[in-house]
């Protein structure tokens, strides 16, 4: 699982006032069309995703059907179009259930310190030693395949992550002499990781989203595609790589548009991530 390095300052510079590089601003304008994408199939559709139509299947890019239709006879663009709905939806559960695991283990890990926090550690990188991906095949073997079970295994799995960069956040905030001076007041740990560690770590804990959403995405698709992810009706974009492999040489296009789909999908969330580290990074090179 990526775990995106804190370097030392990178939590205690303040980036309101740098300049978003060109990788973020393509990032934040390839996710922004993803999302929009998204609310849009929630209003409009060419066609009914789901209605099949026996008549009109395997045809071609056109006027009517602009991505064509597969072998359902469903329209291609419309079934692409809906499908952004299960992709986020997977991400942002994903992302939600990681950072809520593993961001207080991190913190809790990085202000106890000592054994406390090497043993809260240690159990970190035990589950850290299961893939994400694998630990979601396995949760789908035992309770089924469906898109809840995906959202729950690669949040859990992708949560060490987080955790390690809480602590390495946390520990560099601990040594700062204003968490010192709290100390010397008599504020207790409770105090310390609201008011002076959270709100420093933040920017490093955004990045790491950004990063983990992006690989949750990529799990998904490979997931639906193993027939242990999002169920049929619903649309799904690894699912439609698995229905359009019989038509690869037939019908290639069948596989090219939910593969750019999701490719794109993933592009956008790593560029995104990348500017954002750099944006926050005070050490980059782009904000000297």
């Amino acid at each position: 699982m990526t775990t995106l390095p804190v370097r030392p300052g990178m939590v205690a510079e303040p980036a309101g006032r740098r300049r978003p590089n060109s990788t973020l601003i393509v990032g934040a304008v390839i996710v922004a069309a993803i999302v929009l994408s998204c609310l849009l199939s929630f209003v409009w559709t060419p066609y009914d995703p789901t209605l099949v139509d026996a008549s009109i299947r395997l045809q071609g890019p056109s006027t009517a059907h602009w991505l064509g239709t597969d072998s359902f006879g469903h329209d291609i663009f419309s079934v692409i179009l809906q499908g952004t709905r299960t992709t986020l939806a997977v991400g942002v559960i994903a992302v939600v259930v990681a950072a809520a695991i593993g961001v207080p283990i991190g913190i809790i890990a990085g202000i106890a310190g000592g054994g406390a926090g090497a043993w809260l550690m240690r159990w970190n990188d035990i589950m850290q030693a299961f893939p994400a991906l694998l630990l979601a095949i396995i949760f789908g073997a035992i309770w089924g395949g469906s898109t809840v079970t995906a959202m729950t295994a690669l949040g859990i799995g992708t949560a060490p992550a987080f955790a390690r960069v809480a602590r390495a956040g946390t520990l560099q905030v601990m040594s700062r002499e204003y968490v010192s001076a709290a100390r010397a007041a008599g504020r207790g740990r409770f105090f310390l990781a609201v008011r002076h560690v959270l709100p420093n770590i933040g920017g490093v804990l955004i990045v790491q989203a950004s990063v983990n959403f992006a690989v949750a995405v990529l799990a998904e698709a490979a997931l639906s595609y193993l027939g242990l992810g999002t169920p049929a009706p619903t649309p799904s974009w690894g699912r439609m790589l698995q229905e359009s492999q019989t038509y690869v040489f037939s019908t290639p296009l069948l596989i090219v548009w939910p593969g750019c789909a999701i490719a794109l999908t993933v592009l956008g969330f790593n560029l995104l991530g990348d500017g954002l580290r750099d944006l926050l990074d005070p050490r980059s090179e782009g904000n000297r």
